[in-house]
């Protein structure tokens, strides 16, 4: 009998349908490699009937099938890294742009652009909770990205992004350097207790700006919540009611939480290892470099990558690998003053 066919089973459908994700989340884990198997049983055929007939056409085909097969088994290793509690969860992404006005609120908006493209091309939902625009792009933005594994993806991601450019907006076409910093959170479920007294909050509810006609303009719908203890600030005005920014913006204050108090704890252990972790200004975790050469490189792994067009549209993915492989394999993995490239 199957599990959702079991008796009672769907007496708490909440319930139900979170047990339903897991089983189709560990079945996306477990059927690529059954299909594996099977591609390598006929891979093994394919090169007993090449050997035999020794023709060309076979030999080719059988390579091809080979580079897909080996593509797959590194796309499941990777994967199977992604194992930490809330690796498999949907993430909140905030982007906040740094010093230097106007160039660097289009660096923030060319990052935000560059993570929706990432997302659409695995086929992930991108929703925007928070955004405050600007004149050059955007000050800062949050979004929800969902979809299976999505945190444990991005979860490297987080730190301080350096761009190298000849800025559009210097007459003199003057080379300039700006910053942006990337957080990552992961969107919680019930099973994952986050305590959050309510004496801690304080709530405060404003008109929302930007784009969203009059009824935007009109009605405090717009929230945000403070949690004292802390001094964490979230916001939400993308929804039109206040009841439900509330809700969006309690799921970002429980994701932000989660993560804080992660990060105390490894604090806490790290202490006897010297290791350094701070996340600041002058410890880029990536460059980006588009003059007088054109160059992405990764300062915590080495992975670089010389076509910065295609990571610019969201072809990100070997980094973030390279990411996963060095935290796995244990290896140090320290910010740079990103000076030298």
């Amino acid at each position: 009998m199957a599990l959702s066919e079991a008796p009672g089973f769907w007496d708490d459908h909440a319930k139900a349908e979170s047990v339903m994700a897991s089983v189709r989340k560990l079945k996306s884990r477990i059927e690529p490699w059954k299909e594996l198997i099977a591609e390598d049983d006929d891979l093994e055929t394919m090169l007993e009937l090449a050997g035999e007939s020794g023709a060309a056409e076979d030999e080719a085909e059988l390579r091809t099938m080979y580079e897909a097969a080996k593509a797959k088994f590194e796309r499941l290793n990777i994967l199977n890294l992604l194992s930490d509690e809330v690796d498999g969860s949907s993430a909140f992404i905030s982007i906040h742009s740094g010093a230097g006005g106007t160039e660097a609120e289009d660096w923030a908006f060319m990052l935000s652009r560059m993570y929706s493209r990432w997302a659409e091309r695995h086929g992930y939902k991108v929703e925007v909770v928070d955004q405050l625009e600007a004149e050059g792009g955007i000050k800062s933005v949050t979004m929800q990205i969902d979809g299976d594994y999505v945190y444990g993806y991005l979860k490297g991601e987080a730190g301080i992004h350096r761009l190298v450019r000849i800025s559009p907006f210097d007459s003199n076409a003057r080379r300039h350097t700006s910053f942006s910093s990337v957080y990552v959170f992961p969107v919680l479920d019930d099973t994952i207790e986050v305590d959050i007294r309510p004496e801690d909050l304080r709530v405060d509810t404003y008109r929302a700006g930007g784009k969203g006609g009059q009824h935007v303009n009109k009605t405090e719908s717009a929230v945000r919540f403070t949690h004292i203890p802390t001094g964490i600030v979230v916001a939400c005005q993308s929804e039109r009611s206040q009841l439900m920014n509330r809700a969006s913006a309690m799921s970002i204050l429980r994701a932000r939480l989660y993560e804080y108090y992660r990060q105390k704890k490894e604090e806490e252990n790290q202490k006897f290892s010297g290791e350094k972790k701070d996340i600041s200004w002058g410890n880029q975790i990536r460059s980006y470099v588009f003059q007088p050469y054109t160059m992405v490189k990764d300062h915590r792994t080495k992975c670089e990558s010389g076509n910065i067009q295609a990571v610019m549209d969201g072809d990100i993915d070997q980094f973030m690998n390279a990411y996963l492989v060095a935290k796995w394999k244990g290896l140090p993995m320290e910010p740079s003053d990103g000076e030298h490239l």
